[in-house]
């Protein structure tokens, strides 16, 4: 069995994309989870978490979430690989979204927002870059779909 059951902040707003054969919707984004304990003395470590959602619950997730927004997915993971013009072969774990739902309510979300951007500003603790395999940089091939 496959499952996967998060709830974190999203380190980003939603990106947007269509697929090249038949213009399906795409929305990827990061999401911060806390990990369950801290070390005493120590601050409370976070993992970070590629999500993947398509289709109607991908155009929900771009409308309605915001970056530091607290969040609940239920999806799956999915790896996947490809080479680059160079030849290099690339690998990332993604989850893929089966659901998606609100954890706090709007009032917090606000206040939890700005104390988001106040922690980590745009990129993860000690400097890691959320968005790997996902950011602008990621081209779309030539060929039919997302290479996912």
């Amino acid at each position: 069995m496959n499952k996967v059951i998060l709830m974190g902040r999203l380190t980003r707003d939603p990106e947007v994309r269509y697929t090249q054969t038949n213009n399906t919707l795409v929305a990827t984004f990061a999401l911060a989870v806390n990990r369950r304990f801290a070390r005493t003395g120590e601050e409370r470590q976070a993992d970070f978490f590629n999500i993947v959602a398509w289709g109607k619950l991908g155009e929900f997730c771009s409308k309605y979430f915001k970056k530091g927004q607290q969040v609940g997915i239920i999806g799956r993971l999915q790896t996947r690989n490809w080479d680059d013009d160079k030849g290099t072969r690339h690998y990332v774990t993604e989850v893929i979204a089966e659901e998606a739902y609100f954890a706090e309510g709007r009032r917090d979300a606000d206040a939890s927002s700005t104390a988001f951007d106040n922690a980590f500003g745009a990129t993860a603790p000690g400097g890691v870059d959320t968005s790997a395999g996902m950011g602008s940089d990621f081209e779309v091939s030539a060929s039919d779909d997302l290479p996912f």
